[in-house]
């Protein structure tokens, strides 16, 4: 049975939506605000920004983070920058700009509403983050600098060098500190989040695990927050850190919070190519390197020559040729595609001929080695420090890599999930990219969400918990809850058999990559859920994880992320696979036009899929949004 989700949008005009919501939320006088808790769960930009902006208002903050220090989130890896429309360089940019160009970015597949919101915050960011000390790049004359990304022709990208999210993350994490020091924190680090707990139906704490001790730890709140992340890491090889996962919202999904569009996922397109088997992660390159870098491969196929004996009349400038108007800076998904289509053909250039070349040839004639150098130097020196090749000489090689999942917990407008007083922030929901994300908006959204929406929206939901008392951890509801892991963690250890999680997640990514990655089709699609329900199965039965549950334990941690994976993966499809268009980085070789570029079908498919747990990974229930364009009419997205 399919449902219509309510998304709880504001009325009034688009541009007033958001300041409507603000006048009439419910407010928490200050002296209640310290009756009340709040877990958050991440410690990245969106949670660390959400957690020091709560505690400053004055309720009690419960923060929780893998990392043996919030410091480690992986928002510190983000490079390239951070959107916002302040229209500095006077170069036609508005808020309204921006939110076209993010909805159309995400092809038109993401609520009208959240893009608008994150516009219209975009420039208070900056404000935020200037006054924190985020030392952004800035012009000769004291302005702060801007460049352009992929999938706009403006530049409103703030950056500081290609270290604009751990720069970011500082301020955060500066902000975070100083209530854990004012004590309106407590900060749990090295605790993993194994559960969440409902009792009558609401959000009221979770079971973590402390990774040191392995000891089982109940905690309570009046409400939960995720602030976790995204899943790119199911591929196996991908961007993110090793220790990325899904679980928190995986395991919140099974008590019931909807999961949207999980098929929506983004393979980055300028990270280092795979160099071999051994690997276990890809490096990112930062996207701005697109502004200044022109990206070609040999003319010919299986071209064996170095790339600066390539004379330029043998050099297809393909994102130029193919896509005149943004040439290099085309969005990501089709970037990363059009990269795929020469590497397939044959075109591709290094050892494993899986890459191709990005080339400052050009840009460091135009502007000289002291310019380029001030804009990527940190990029250029990582790169040659991973592969021993001097950028400023030759060209970089780059491939496409798994790196962002616009898909996640489903949210409505307060970012609330379909679980009464549990909310998900930044990447861990589903909200505002669509079927595909525009570059340096992932660090704008996790700020935005964490210290300019969450404020609002969650101290209206706890105006109607001040007549709550705090959460009981003895209720049955934990004792159940602990049980179950507990159960799990034993089942892992039990199962003896001699393959390793590390093992079965190599094969889960290469499955779900080659299947359900940067093209799909339904004979692949229906072949990988084949497989990945083989894989589970195997998993149960040979599964091997030395140790025990209470000490240190990687391998037993790995194990529950993998085991989630598996899960997850199976749901991918089965959404990939349903949803019969092609539509940003999803794309299904079904439905493409004459010239090989998605092709949408709104009539059909104009909605966000929310799936409902169903105790079996095989069978979830679809939930649909519909999407409503009051402001802009979906067009064809086109580049060209």
């Amino acid at each position: 049975m399919e449902n219509h989700l309510n998304a709880k949008i504001p009325e009034g005009p688009l541009s007033e939506k958001w300041s409507n919501y603000k006048k009439e939320a419910k407010l928490v006088s200050p002296n209640n605000r310290k009756k009340l808790e709040v877990i958050v769960v991440g410690t990245g930009l969106a949670g660390a920004s959400a957690a020091a902006s709560l505690a400053e208002m004055g309720y009690n903050v419960k923060s929780f983070c893998f990392q043996d220090s919030p410091r480690r989130a992986h928002s510190v890896a983000a490079q390239g920058g951070v959107n916002a429309a302040k229209n500095y360089k006077n170069d036609g940019d508005s808020v309204y700009r921006m939110f076209y160009d993010t909805l159309k970015g995400g092809d038109f597949r993401s609520r009208e509403a959240n893009t608008y919101r994150l516009a219209e915050c975009s420039a208070n960011l900056i404000d935020q983050a200037t006054a924190q000390g985020v030392p952004f790049a800035r012009e000769y004359s004291g302005y702060l600098r801007n460049r352009s990304f992929g999938g706009v022709q403006v530049s409103r990208t703030f950056y500081a060098r290609g270290q604009t999210g751990q720069q970011l993350l500082l301020g955060s994490y500066q902000a975070l500190m100083r209530q854990v020091n004012t004590g309106k924190v407590n900060l749990y680090a090295r605790h993993e989040m194994l559960d969440l707990v409902l009792i009558e139906g609401k959000a009221k704490g979770i079971i973590a695990r402390n990774l040191d001790t392995g000891k089982m730890e109940r905690h309570g709140a009046h409400a939960v927050v995720l602030a976790s992340g995204g899943f790119g890491k199911i591929y196996y090889l991908s961007t993110l850190a090793m220790g990325c996962n899904a679980s928190a919202i995986w395991r919140a999904h099974r008590k019931g919070a909807f999961m949207a569009n999980p098929s929506w996922t983004q393979i980055h397109p300028t990270c280092l190519p795979q160099s071999g088997e051994y690997q276990s992660k890809l490096t990112l390159m930062s996207e701005s390197l697109r502004n200044d870098g022109r990206i070609w491969v040999p003319r010919d196929k299986n071209d064996t020559r170095k790339a600066n004996d390539i004379p330029e009349e043998e050099r297809d400038y393909y994102l130029e040729r193919k896509y005149p108007a943004f040439g290099n800076l085309a969005p990501r998904d089709i970037a990363s595609r059009s990269a795929k289509e020469q590497i397939d053909e044959g075109k591709g250039v290094g050892v494993l001929k899986n890459a191709v070349y990005l080339d400052f040839s050009r840009a460091l004639k135009e502007y000289g080695k002291d310019i380029i150098e001030e804009r990527y130097g940190n990029l250029f020196t990582m790169y040659k420090k991973i592969t021993g090749i001097d950028a400023y000489l030759e060209p970089m090689k780059i491939s496409p890599a798994a790196h962002f999942s616009m898909g996640g917990l489903w949210v409505d407008y307060e970012l609330m999930t379909t679980i009464h007083g549990l909310f998900a922030i930044g990447e861990a929901n589903f909200s505002d990219h669509g079927a595909n994300r525009l570059g340096a908006n992932s660090l704008l959204q996790a700020c935005v969400d964490g210290y300019f929406v969450l404020p609002y929206t969650l101290q209206n939901f706890l105006a109607d918990e001040i007549k709550n008392p705090k959460t009981d951890i003895h209720h049955p509801e934990f004792d159940k809850a602990e049980e179950a892991v507990k159960n799990q963690l034993e089942e892992f250890l039990a199962t003896k058999g001699n393959k390793t999680a590390e093992e079965f997640h190599k094969l889960l990514g290469s499955e779900l990559y080659d299947k359900c990655g940067l093209s799909r089709s339904r004979e692949g699609l229906e072949k990988a859920i084949e497989n990945i329900r083989e894989l589970r199965k195997e998993f149960k039965e040979n599964l091997i994880v030395p140790g025990d549950a209470s000490e240190v334990n990687s391998e037993l941690e790995k194990a529950g992320r993998v085991a989630d994976y598996m899960e997850i993966a199976e749901l991918m499809c089965i959404d990939a696979l349903q949803r019969e268009e092609s539509c940003g980085a999803h794309f299904r070789t079904e439905y493409q036009t004459e010239e090989g570029e998605a092709k949408r079908d709104d009539a059909r498919f104009s909605y966000s899929s929310a799936w409902e747990w169903n105790k079996n990974p095989a069978t979830p229930i679809l939930n649909k949004e519909t999407l409503i364009f009051e402001s802009v009419t979906p067009s064809v997205r086109s580049y060209k």
